[in-house]
């Protein structure tokens, strides 16, 4: 069941669509920013293993989370790095990942909101694609990028 979970959240962050029963059309799930929720990637830095991106809104409470990528896939099932967000806009958002990535790194960056309200970053699977505090989306748009490393 775990390994289901994984390949479903990694499916959909490297695809942009979810799996439907046969016979089912599935919407098809987009990557990029919404009215309400967003994040700039154009002009972040990088500063050793800290990114900086210049403007994140979330609309709530909630996490900027990057995801590694794997054999030229994102890995969905583990994250390397989370920042905490307050509701609204926010600037010069810094965030560190787990090792000191190389020029053009790739990784997914995306929104995660703080269910629960209590600032931890809670990234543990409840159903097949959904961690509790569970990716951002607007519509069947999610709020996440792909990113390669600034040099």
């Amino acid at each position: 069941m775990l390994v289901k979970r994984l390949l479903s959240f990694s499916m959909l962050l490297a695809a942009g669509a979810t799996a439907a029963p046969a016979g089912v059309d599935a919407p098809q799930i987009t990557l990029g920013n919404g009215e309400s929720n967003w994040i700039v990637t154009e002009g972040a830095t990088r500063n050793e293993a800290t990114f900086t991106f210049r403007e994140v809104h979330i609309d709530g409470n909630g996490w900027l989370v990057m995801h590694g990528f794997k054999d030229g896939s994102p890995v969905g099932d583990d994250y390397v790095g989370a920042t905490y967000l307050k509701d609204g806009e926010n600037l010069d958002v810094h965030i560190s990942v787990d090792s000191m990535p190389t020029d053009g790194e790739m990784y997914v960056v995306m929104l995660h909101r703080d269910v629960n309200e209590n600032q931890e970053f809670d990234f543990v699977f409840v159903d097949e694609r959904n961690v509790l505090d569970r990716a951002v989306f607007e519509g069947t748009k999610m709020i996440a990028h792909h990113f390669a490393a600034p040099p």
